[in-house]
């Protein structure tokens, strides 16, 4: 009987062990054609500019970021803040990095700590500020999502609005795990928005923020209840799709696929509909392949903007 027990045992360790290696191995997700063949109409302002403000960043492998990366490719995962300057009110997009953010960092969980090696840089706030940038300026900081490397800079911009759906103003009230520094930073001066426009690019509904079609914001839950993507259109023609984490990698949007089963567990609050927005984005992307990507996290996407004060426009 003994001996029945621990051949069953090994099994089972065996077993888990072959699921949790295959979670890692490449596939694709399906991709169903773009039902809107056209771009939606913008009219950015002339003016209206955007620049890229990087506060750090984490090494880790490819092969934690999307299913079939290679574990000996290194990766530089940015933690880069952006900037959208528009005459009817500037927004940040995310923080980044905060000045306390070596503490903040202990937010996370203990294994993303161990796969990642942790480089620090200058806090948006000091960054805005040593260009003569006044911070409070700025309409409000507008957060793809509430997790920790994305709001430790709210620290360093005291008063200025905090934009959120609300099911992430939510997330933020609940303190669960996932959004604890968020709500350790709190109260903060949330302020709600509701996606009262129409569908824009196979998303259901959309913001617009400025009425003008130059910045739009569309819901992407999953990884966490009240994650957004947010597309950019410039005067020059220019249009980006800021991700957050739907992806952390631009391979999660080309091949397309998901991240590995091991980091969905412990980061995406909904797995479901995270696979379908990463089809959305793909779905988009394979329409208009000028849409310049720009996952939070992938430091090659990051190298192709202009870092404040320089812009784009």
């Amino acid at each position: 009987m003994k001996k029945f027990v621990l051949w069953t045992l090994l099994l089972i360790v065996l077993a888990g062990s072959a699921a949790l290696t295959s979670s890692f191995m490449p596939k694709a997700l399906p991709v169903a054609a773009l039902a809107d063949a056209s771009l939606p109409a913008a009219t950015p302002p002339p003016g209206m500019s955007l620049s890229a403000l990087p506060t750090g960043s984490m090494e880790s492998s490819a092969g934690f970021a999307y299913r079939g990366g290679d574990f000996l490719d290194r990766r530089d995962f940015s933690m880069t803040a952006v900037l959208v300057r528009h005459p009817k009110g500037d927004l940040l997009f995310d923080t980044g990095f905060g000045r306390d953010a070596a503490a903040h960092r202990d937010t996370m969980p203990l294994l993303m700590r161990s796969m990642s090696k942790t480089q620090f840089g200058t806090p948006v706030g000091q960054q805005l500020t040593a260009a003569g940038y006044d911070p409070k300026q700025l309409a409000g900081v507008v957060l793809t999502h509430a997790h920790w490397d994305h709001v430790s800079g709210l620290q360093d911009l005291p008063g200025v609005p905090v934009w959120v759906d609300a099911p992430e103003h939510a997330f933020i009230d609940s303190g669960r795990p996932m959004a604890a520094l968020a709500h350790q930073l709190g109260p903060l001066p949330l302020r709600d928005y509701a996606f009262g426009n129409g569908p824009y690019l196979g998303f259901a509904a959309s913001y617009d923020v400025w009425g003008d079609g130059s910045v739009v914001l569309v819901p992407a839950p999953g990884h966490t209840p009240g994650s957004i993507v947010a597309f950019i259109t410039l005067p020059s023609g220019t249009r980006y799709a800021l991700l957050g984490d739907l992806v952390w990698q631009v391979e999660g949007i080309h091949v397309p696929t998901e991240r590995p089963w091991l980091l969905r567990q412990m980061l995406d609050e909904d797995t479901a509909q995270v696979r379908t927005a990463i089809g959305q984005i793909a779905a988009v992307h394979q329409r208009f392949p000028d849409l310049q990507l720009l996952p939070a996290h992938d430091a090659r996407a990051f190298a192709a903007l202009p870092v404040f004060p320089n812009a784009a426009q």
